[in-house]
């Protein structure tokens, strides 16, 4: 692939615990990966980029209603 353009975090710890994130992009650096710590902090349950702005590798949260998705794949099932 020769790298990585961007990595999300979602889902209940990728959204919620900045502490999850942290560890999970610790010594990702030569992957060009520049974390910010305050964004990364600041960041619960809302879309954003938590890297530093001159990252070449873009850290993300998404958030998801994976109980809708799971309400709406049942619904799909049922009525087929």
């Amino acid at each position: 692939m020769g790298g990585v353009d961007v990595i999300v975090f979602t889902g209940g710890a990728g959204e919620n615990q900045w502490e999850v994130r942290e560890g999970a992009t610790a010594g990702l650096e030569f992957l060009g990966v520049k974390m910010s710590v305050e964004k990364n902090h600041a960041c619960r349950a809302v879309e954003a980029t938590i890297t530093a702005d001159d990252s070449p590798v873009k850290v993300c949260v998404i958030p998801t209603d994976e109980e809708l998705m799971i309400a709406t794949d049942t619904l799909a099932l049922v009525q087929k």
